[in-house]
C-alpha cells in the first residue's frame, strides 16, 4: 500500500531509539522527510544517519521537551530545512516509576511540562500550517495505563490520561480542516523503557527480570512482547492518506493485553 507520505514532512519526538526510532525510520521509508527530536543528541544523530544511509532524508535535533521556549526555535529550523510539518508524532519519555501519593510537587510539575505542555505547544505551533494546507496528521503515543492504570506508574497514568482528554477535544476542533488526531497505546513493546520497568519491578519484588518478563508474557494473549516495528506500522498508517476517516480514536497495539472493552 502506498501511504501517500512521499515528500511530506514529519516530526517524530523521542526518535533516538525505541518506538520513536522505529516510527521515524518507517515514515522515512515511505518517502517522508523526517525531523528526529530527542534529548539524547548522539542517539538521534545515529538514527538520522541510518535513515540517510538507507536513502531517506532526515534532520537530527537535540530537543529538551522541558524547555518549552526553545520548541519554537526547533520548529522554525524544521520548516527552514524540510518544510512545514505535515505529520506530528508526539512520543515522549516517561517519568520515573512512582506510587500515586507522596511525590514532590516539583516532580509533578517537571513531568507535566515534559509530557503534556511540550506536546500541546508543538501541536499549536504546527496547526496553522496544517490548516492552511487543509491536511495534517497528529499521532500521540501514550500508554496502556490510560485504559488500565499500571501499578507504580502513578505520575505516568495521570499525565498521559490528560493527553487523551486534550486530543479527543482537539480532534473535533480540527476535523473539518482535513487534520486527524489520534492516540496510540503501546502494550508491552520490547524497548529499553520496558526493560527498565521490568528491572524495577523485579527489584521491588525480590525477583529476577526473567521471572518478571515470563509472568507478564503469560498475561499477553499473543504470548510475547511486541516489536517496535509492529507499533511503528500502526502509527505510519494513521499518518497516511488512507487513514483520512480515522480521528479522535484511541488505538491499542498491545497483543490483546488490555482485557477491557
Amino acid at each position: 500500500m502506498d501511504l501517500g507520505l512521499k515528500d511530506k514532512t514529519a516530526l517524530v519526538l523521542g526518535a533516538g531509539g525505541g518506538l520513536g526510532g522505529a516510527i521515524a525510520a518507517t515514515l522515512a521509508a515511505e518517502g517522508a522527510k523526517v525531523a528526529l527530536g530527542d534529548i539524547d543528541a548522539e542517539a538521534t544523530a545515529r538514527a538520522a544517519a541510518a535513515i540517510t544511509a538507507a536513502g531517506g532524508r532526515a534532520l537530527a535535533l537535540k530537543i529538551d521537551l522541558a524547555d518549552i521556549v526553545a520548541l519554537d526555535r526547533h520548529a522554525a529550523k524544521i520548516e527552514a530545512e524540510l518544510g512545514p510539518v505535515d505529520v506530528l508524532v508526539n512520543n515522549t519519555g516517561g517519568p520515573p516509576p512512582t506510587p500515586a501519593t507522596g511525590q514532590d510537587v516539583a516532580l509533578w510539575a517537571k513531568s507535566f511540562k515534559q509530557m503534556v505542555l511540550s506536546v500541546i505547544a508543538l501541536t499549536d505551533r504546527g496547526l496553522p500550517n496544517m490548516r492552511s494546507r487543509k491536511w495534517g496528521r497528529i499521532v500521540t503515543s501514550t500508554s496502556s495505563g490510560v485504559v488500565s492504570p499500571i501499578p507504580n506508574l502513578g505520575i505516568s497514568n495521570a499525565l498521559r490520561l490528560s493527553l487523551v482528554g486534550w486530543l479527543k477535544t482537539l480532534a473535533r476542533e480540527v476535523a473539518r480542516d482535513g487534520i486527524t488526531a489520534n492516540i496510540v497505546l503501546p502494550g508491552r513493546i520490547g524497548t529499553s523503557r520496558i526493560a527498565f520497568l521490568d528491572a524495577q519491578k523485579a527489584k521491588r519484588e525480590g525477583s529476577s527480570v526473567e521471572a518478571v518478563a515470563a509472568e507478564i508474557t503469560a498475561s499477553i494473549p499473543i504470548g510475547r512482547y511486541g516489536e517496535p516495528q509492529e507499533y511503528a506500522n500502526v502509527v505510519a498508517f494513521l499518518a497516511s492518506v488512507s487513514a483520512s476517516y480515522v480521528t479522535g480514536s484511541v488505538i491499542r497495539v498491545d497483543g490483546g493485553l488490555i482485557a477491557s472493552i
